[in-house]
């Protein structure tokens, strides 16, 4: 479900500043339109100009928190036209975009854990969810794996880190594939998530990861119910 906002397409954000989070990725922050409104893990789409002149749009999960002045998106910088004019910005710059939308939100009922599963850049709606949660108290205990190539492709990895040393109610596995990390699987799914009381399951990340993890997840008996996922194409 949308959170209540009053935003349309054409609806302005100012680029205030970005910076670079990982390798190849990048941060893009951006001034808050007075009154606007989203909820933890809901995404914007930002409407840009290539070098053609053609306007496209390209939908963003919002990285930051409802409780912050900046929206801001974090995204893999390919060599695409959108993603040459997107890197092009300069701070003032203004862009138009629509939403907030989707419904990858973290579920209402605190007694319930969830564990969150993370491919790469698929990080950004927890990012939104997990400093909220921080915000709020940690109400409900979240376990999050995190599956990168390596440390320098992780971006939010040190946040990450610091969140879970502080806050007990957050457990963190996280696990770099080409450093001698492994898999996500079954087995380390099952040690995140032991002794979290009925936790849903959020998976987030590239299509063929998604699949492979609902895969897995139905196959330990979860409940279809149980299980939310959203796919990242090209970021």
């Amino acid at each position: 479900m949308n959170a209540t906002a009053s935003t349309t397409a054409t609806d302005i954000l100012r680029l205030r500043a970005h910076e670079t989070l990982a390798a190849g990725t990048m941060a893009f922050h951006f001034d808050k339109p007075p009154g606007f409104a989203f909820k933890p893990g809901q995404a914007i789409e930002l409407l840009l100009r290539d070098a053609s002149g053609q306007e496209t749009g390209h939908a963003f999960s919002l990285v930051s928190a409802p409780f912050e002045e900046q929206l801001v998106i974090a995204t893999r910088m390919r060599d695409t036209p959108y993603k040459r004019a997107l890197g092009a910005l300069l701070p003032g710059a203004a862009v138009r975009f629509e939403g907030p939308f989707g419904a990858m939100t973290l579920h209402k009922k605190t007694q319930r854990a969830a564990v969150f599963i993370a491919g790469g850049i698929g990080i950004t709606p927890f990012m939104s969810m997990l400093r909220q949660s921080v915000r709020d108290g940690m109400p409900q205990r979240i376990a999050l794996i995190y599956s990168n190539r390596g440390r320098k492709d992780a971006a939010f990895i040190d946040e990450l880190e610091a969140i879970a040393r502080s806050n007990p109610g957050l457990r963190l596995v996280s696990t770099m594939t080409e450093e001698g990390g492994g898999l996500v699987d079954a087995a380390m799914i099952s040690a995140a998530a032991r002794d979290l009381p009925s936790p849903i399951f959020y998976v987030v990340g590239p299509p063929a990861m998604v699949e492979a993890m609902r895969e897995t997840l139905a196959a330990a008996g979860i409940d279809e119910d149980d299980i939310r996922s959203e796919d990242f194409y090209g970021y």
